[in-house]
This record gives C-alpha cells, sequence and structure tokens, in this order.
C-alpha cells in the first residue's frame, strides 16, 4: 500500500512537503462479500449470507457473536469449510416490519490476538408494498 500526504509549514523556503508512507499490507480474513445488503419489499422474507474465510497463515476460531442494535435483525454462525480451510457462514435475517433504513453491525469475537474482533456491516433498506 502507498499513501501520500501534503504537509503544510511555516517554514518560507518549503511551505509544502509531501510526505510518502509505504508498507506491506497482508490479509488477515477473506469477508465475502464485504457487507450484507437486506433489500426488499416490507412483509418479503429478506435474508443474506456473508462467509468469513480466515487465511491459512493467520488461522482463528470465531468464539463469541453479537450484533450492536439487533433490533432489526437476527443471524446465525455456523462453522464449514471453503477449499480444505475452517471457515464460517453468517446467515442473516431481517425482522424489520416497516418501510424505510437501518444499519447494523454483528461483531465477531476471535481468539487471535492478531484481530480479537472483526466487524461485518448490515444495511437494510425496505420498500413499501405498492397496492394494487
Amino acid at each position: 500500500m502507498k499513501k501520500n500526504a501534503g504537509v503544510y509549514t511555516n517554514d518560507k523556503k518549503h511551505p509544502q512537503q509531501d510526505l510518502v508512507i509505504s508498507g506491506q499490507v497482508e490479509t488477515f480474513v477473506t469477508i465475502r462479500p464485504k457487507h450484507a445488503n437486506m433489500r426488499g419489499i416490507v412483509g418479503d422474507p429478506i435474508k443474506g449470507t456473508v462467509t468469513i474465510i480466515p487465511e491459512k497463515k493467520y488461522p482463528f476460531k470465531i468464539i463469541n457473536s453479537h450484533a450492536k442494535d439487533g433490533k432489526n435483525i437476527k443471524y446465525q454462525l455456523e462453522e464449514t469449510t471453503v477449499s480444505d480451510t475452517t471457515a464460517y457462514q453468517l446467515n442473516i435475517e431481517n425482522l424489520k416490519t416497516d418501510a424505510g433504513r437501518y444499519y447494523d453491525a454483528i461483531i465477531l469475537e476471535t481468539d487471535s490476538k492478531i484481530r480479537p474482533q472483526l466487524s461485518v456491516r448490515v444495511y437494510g433498506y425496505l420498500r413499501p408494498r405498492k397496492l394494487e
């Protein structure tokens, strides 16, 4: 990864300096998709699935989970296997009964000292049912 930043100073000869910050970034976990989109029509069942795959170099177990808010969703976490690797499947279901938007996050606590917590964002958008 490489990022640039402009720094302004009170030095008249060098009023602005450009800093370059770079470094190697390794993947700790693959989360597919990156977040859950719970979109649909009020009254219809709306479900989503997110797969969490630890990298072989950084294995971990999920030891606990909770929703940040939890009033508009329910979820179930299951251990599974993806390409001979222990993975997790997060099945999410919408509970909201009226039209509108919501946001929540499911916090996954791991046994890893590198990343003791992971977060899966959940975005909801329910449209009203059209009357015919």
